[in-house]
């Protein structure tokens, strides 16, 4: 997850670690009258062959713009630099950022696929669902009777009904089916790799959590690596193995979930679970996060969480901290976690 070298790289690949997704120095940018918007800004992380990864972070922390990097997907006039490296399960390594248009839509579906947020803008409503699946499966060169008989069974791993579902058209069918429906559609051409930007936050709780539940049996029957990027703390615990949370277009803090549940080293992560409604605590405890993120195009020197920081030094204002080891499976960028303990309590030590 810390910036490496090359050497140190490979050396880490034949670690028990298999990372089948590299970002190293990612940055996406725009240019405006005020200056260049940096809405990721130089992140590092591995993401591990057959894990769930968790991103979360407040609202304009760069979480769906860190999705699409993933994918090479930012739109004109967005600007991604940096290295977006795929390993395969067998052949060369590709460097997603540099694939030209024809290789970069066959890996888009292929091996790497993507949920956006909100079903209904991803399909076409004057098509029927089984349009959409033979359409996707022909632009591919995908055999499409056998590809059929995957939608079909995938569909139906997602509880839902194939023939009623594939004779209808979008319209005809609710939030959480259309939802369950998309995340067929990104599977049919069995990529390895599925990245979900805010897959729930159009559904009700309920079927938030069905569907957090089924993704688990997915990722299990299909061998995936999943990247589910949310607003929501709880719910992604619930699911990832490893959380990262963003701050300010980069990472503050990646673990192992049940540690960063239970024992998170970053003051930003703390107030993000001390924010969180929690049924064993009471109201009164629940703490806002006091302040706003920093200004894309005005980044501050330093941490860029000192202007909100009960921790903050003149340390923290003038020198950004890097990512370092708090054990074995959890990393944090702060020049001061040893302390965080003494500065901000957690609000409760119910599970959350």
């Amino acid at each position: 997850m810390s910036r490496t070298s090359g050497s140190e790289t490979e050396a880490s690949r034949s670690d028990e670690e298999d990372v089948v997704l590299e970002c190293r120095d990612l940055s996406v940018s725009f240019e405006m009258d005020r200056g260049s918007s940096y809405v990721v800004n130089d992140v590092d992380i591995d993401i591990r062959r057959g894990e769930i990864l968790g991103i979360v972070g407040e609202s304009g922390s760069g979480k769906s713009m860190f999705a699409s990097a993933l994918l090479n997907a930012v739109v004109d006039p967005g600007r991604t630099d940096g290295s977006v490296t795929y390993y395969p399960r067998e052949g060369d390594p590709v460097d997603v950022l540099e694939l030209d248009k024809g290789p970069l839509r066959s890996l888009r579906w292929a091996d790497i696929s993507m949920v956006f947020q909100g079903a209904m803008s991803s399909f076409n409503p004057t098509m029927a669902f089984r349009e959409h699946f033979v359409e996707t499966l022909e632009a591919h060169d995908y055999d499409v009777a056998e590809g059929m008989e995957r939608a079909e069974e995938l569909l139906a791993d997602l509880y839902l009904d194939p023939e009623r579902v594939l004779d209808s058209y979008p319209h005809e069918l609710s939030g959480g089916m259309q939802q369950r429906a998309l995340i067929a559609l990104s599977l049919v051409l069995e990529p390895e790799v599925l990245v979900m930007d805010e897959p729930t936050a159009a559904l009700d709780l309920l079927m938030q959590r069905s569907i957090v539940s089924l993704l688990s049996d997915l990722r299990e029957k299909y061998d995936l690596t999943m990247v589910f990027i949310t607003h929501d703390l709880p719910l992604v615990t619930k699911l990832a193995d490893r959380i990262g949370v963003l701050y300010a277009f980069e990472f503050a803090e990646v673990g192992d979930t049940a540690e960063m549940v239970s024992e998170p080293r970053h003051p930003y992560t703390r107030a993000l679970l001390n924010a969180v409604p929690n049924l064993d605590a009471p109201l009164s405890e629940m703490q806002p996060i006091s302040g706003s993120a920093p200004d894309p195009v005005d980044i501050p020197a330093g941490c860029p969480y000192h202007g909100r920081c009960p921790m903050a030094t003149d340390e923290c204002r003038e020198t950004k901290p890097r990512m370092e080891p708090v054990s074995e499976t959890h990393e944090v960028a702060c020049h001061h976690w040893p302390d965080v303990d003494d500065y901000v309590s957690l609000a409760t030590e119910g599970d959350r």
